[in-house]
């Protein structure tokens, strides 16, 4: 299983921005200035948009977070603007938009990328003990910390697969609020993140489509029903992927974690090549 971290998307001046995910990318948004007018659906995915607005004799550009907790952002690209005084990197709130920059109306050709990253870089996760997130099924690990097949990257280095029959009810291993649902990733399939108190986040992937009981903004507690394990997204079989990651500073991060199940403590040996 493969994830994205930025999001793709080409488009011109005269049309909105339109946020579109392919597999082979990271979550990035960019614009191009004065170029053919390219239109493609928005997915849910994203983590953050970029729009232009026309603002005294140039271009406000405006970052929006579409999550329902925190997004660092980072705006680059090719403009004159942009090379005499590059904004920082921002960290935007559940809901917020901000002005990154403005653009001055010259003519040439230019192109803004907007990159976005779930989290607060600031969190300092601590030493949680997650709960097993399903109940009345054997424990099965089909790829668990630094599996070959697909746990190799940053983001999944640290993530553990568990086979189950679809339609198992998944539950939160852990109390905090909902910051994204997708209903059908292109990797991932469908999906809840949920963000917990110390700042970090559990993922959970490849659930049943249809089977939501979640919405942004909703706090969950601990054993709570969330969706149902599916096989969704680009996944070889029925299974739930749950990984904690956190932002590590313009960068997603899968984490280590501890996990509780009826029979105690479960202990996730790391693959070697």
């Amino acid at each position: 299983m493969r994830t994205l971290s930025l999001l793709v998307l080409v488009a011109a001046l005269v049309a909105p921005a339109i946020a579109d995910a392919t597999p082979s990318a990271r979550w990035r948004q960019s614009w191009g200035l004065n170029s053919a007018a390219t239109a493609r659906p928005t997915t849910s995915a994203a983590f953050a948009k970029l729009n232009l607005q026309p603002r005294a004799g140039g271009h406000a550009a405006i970052a929006s977070n579409l999550l329902a907790g925190p997004v660092q952002v980072r705006l680059q690209g090719q403009s004159a603007a942009l090379q005499e005084t590059p904004p920082s990197p921002a960290l935007l709130m559940a809901g917020e938009q901000r002005t990154l920059l403005w653009l001055p109306t010259t003519g040439d050709t230019s192109r803004l990328l907007l990159d976005a990253f779930p989290g607060d870089p600031a969190a300092r996760p601590d030493d949680h003990l997650y709960q097993l997130p399903f109940r009345s099924q054997p424990v099965r690990v089909s790829q668990a910390f630094g599996g070959r097949y697909s746990h190799t990257d940053a983001q999944n280095l640290h993530a553990v697969d568990f086979p189950l029959p679809e339609g198992t009810p998944v539950l939160a291993a852990r109390a905090g609020k909902v910051m994204q649902v997708v209903e059908n990733a292109p990797d991932l399939g469908c999906l809840v993140r949920v963000l917990h108190s110390d700042g970090s986040m559990a993922l959970y992937a490849h659930l049943q489509n249809g089977s939501l009981q979640v919405r942004p903004g909703q706090s969950v507690e601990t054993g709570q029903a969330l969706a149902a394990s599916g096989n969704t997204g680009q996944s070889t079989g029925p299974h739930l992927h749950f990984a904690v990651q956190a932002n590590t500073g313009l960068a997603l991060t899968s984490l280590r974690f501890r996990m509780l199940s009826e029979r105690g403590e479960l202990q996730f040996a790391r693959e070697t090549p």
